[in-house]
């Protein structure tokens, strides 16, 4: 039986506010997407923890049991920049910046982000559709809007008309606003003339002589307003009605808001079930921004390169720290805050290393299968990360008190408590399990050993100034001894 079905879901809905019992339309399938990213620059940290969140999710859905098509998006056109209807595409702008093809800057730029993905350990998605690909559908949900009366064509772009659309929908439900007042607090701006009502966005937009990327259409040459790839690459590979659709706060107004209004011009009904929104991530309590400097790139993390960094930290430290925050929660980055989040994981990988050699007893002092379930009351209360990571320590410290003999374990047990451990830190929390089974970790295992047994050797003698100094240069190097009842161990 599919664990599914005896573990109870809730999902934060955002077109709710509330939390919802989760349940697929199609019983064991699950279709979700996600708005993934325009491709004109490096990937940021603050796109990077979203997409984290999102894969956190997959990976939990997939193993409850459920059969998942996560569907995330490639935006190679039609992204304006400052996200209005007027002005230069984004990789338009940067092809024209750097004096290369814009499929040239679409190919350098998703290079990166699937790189940085992979470091941090991502699932890849079942489709990775781009706007580029699907120029040809984009064009048939133009048309159909317009067939249906809510869109209008002027000078070779087209627009959905958000007032007529609004006497019969609520455009603004998802984000809580309100047209009458979106309208009157509204300026006529120069570039809008095209326009029956500043709140009507782009569908289709006319391309000027110099605009690079430019496809024919039945309104002339020009290509898709950056809001109608998303509502064509969901509806063409998860149907009119799916269940999750996820993306950053910043996504919801306009983006989501107006991928609404067009599924539900084409369609007559809502297109999604539970929409899903992830927080954004500060820096030092400021906003990330270039413009100020105060940023930081993912792969400057691993390197260590930046102003803001005391050291390097491997993507494993950095996709924990992550996780020690709800997705829903705003996250502030700070090298005091990572540094705390290393020496967590690093908990958590010590005492996983360490539970092989735990001694079982004919009965458990600890009930392990109640613990187990707090695991995934944790998950199952809108994906609770956190809570999650708490309660893994709580099982990190079961391991402890048992290698100390303080408590007793069944075989049994055992087994449920370090597979409960390694499934829900590996494979749901997605930390990599980099085990130290090469050939160069056994030569420095054999090292550290052969120190350690100098160390016992002084600490007999009461040669303290060396036994000190021995302890002290392993753990200026990263390796932290601990001596106990059954002699003295290391950690990485």
């Amino acid at each position: 039986m599919p664990l599914y079905k005896n573990q109870t879901l809730k999902i934060y809905n955002s077109l709710s506010g509330e939390k919802e019992i989760f349940t697929s339309i199609s019983e064991g399938n699950v279709g979700m997407y996600v708005c993934g990213p325009t491709v004109y620059s490096n990937v940021h940290l603050g796109n990077v923890r979203t997409f984290m969140s999102f894969d956190v999710i997959f990976r939990y859905l997939l193993h409850l049991g459920y059969k998942v098509r996560y569907v995330r998006n490639i935006t190679d056109v039609g992204h304006i920049v400052d996200d209005v209807d007027d002005g230069e595409d984004k990789i338009a702008k940067k092809a024209r910046l750097e004096q290369l093809e814009p499929m040239e800057i679409v190919q350098k730029y998703t290079v990166d982000f699937h790189t940085i993905l992979d470091k941090y350990n991502f699932l890849p998605p079942s489709i990775e559709p781009t706007a580029t690909g699907h120029i040809i559908e984009q064009i048939e949900i133009v048309k159909e809007i317009i067939e249906k009366g809510f869109a209008y064509e002027t000078n070779g772009s087209v627009y959905f008309d958000v007032v007529k659309f609004n006497e019969t929908h609520n455009y603004g439900r998802l984000s809580g606003r309100n047209i009458e007042d979106m309208l009157a607090n509204t300026r006529d701006t120069d570039g809008q003339s095209d326009k029956k009502n500043p709140q009507d966005f782009a569908l289709w937009k006319k391309a000027e002589p110099e605009h690079i990327m430019r496809w024919p259409s039945p309104w002339g040459i020009g290509f898709p307003g950056w809001h109608l790839e998303c509502t064509a690459m969901s509806t063409k590979y998860l149907g009119e009605t799916f269940d999750i659709h996820g993306g950053g706060m910043d996504l919801k107004f306009p983006h989501h808001e107006c991928e609404i209004a067009q599924n539900e011009a084409c369609t007559g009904h809502s297109p999604v079930n539970y929409w899903m929104h992830a927080n954004m991530l500060t820096l030092n309590g400021k906003k990330m921004a270039k413009s100020t400097g105060n940023n930081i790139l993912p792969s400057e993390i691993f390197t260590g390169d930046s102003p803001f960094l005391s050291k390097a930290f491997s993507p494993n430290v950095a996709r924990f720290f992550m996780l020690q925050a709800h997705y829903r929660s705003i996250l502030d980055f700070s090298n005091d805050a990572i540094l705390a989040a290393e020496k967590g994981f690093n908990r958590v990988i010590e005492g996983l290393q360490i539970i092989n050699e735990i001694e079982t007893s004919t009965a458990s002092s600890i009930d392990i299968n109640s613990w187990k379930q707090t695991c995934y009351d944790a998950m199952n209360d809108d994906f609770n990360t956190p809570i999650l990571i708490a309660q893994i320590f709580e099982g990190i410290r079961f391991v402890n008190i048992l290698n100390d003999k303080r408590e007793t374990i069944t075989n049994t047990d055992l087994e449920t408590l370090k597979n409960t451990l390694e499934v829900f830190t590996f494979d749901i929390l997605g930390i990599k399990n980099e085990k130290s089974t090469n050939n160069s970790s056994e030569k420095l295992e054999g090292v550290v050993e052969m120190l350690i047994e100098m160390r016992n050797e002084a600490r007999a003698n009461k040669n303290w100034p060396l036994s000190d100094e021995i302890r002290d240069k392993l753990q200026a190097i990263g390796i932290q001894l601990k001596d106990g009842k059954e002699g003295t161990s290391f950690s990485v």
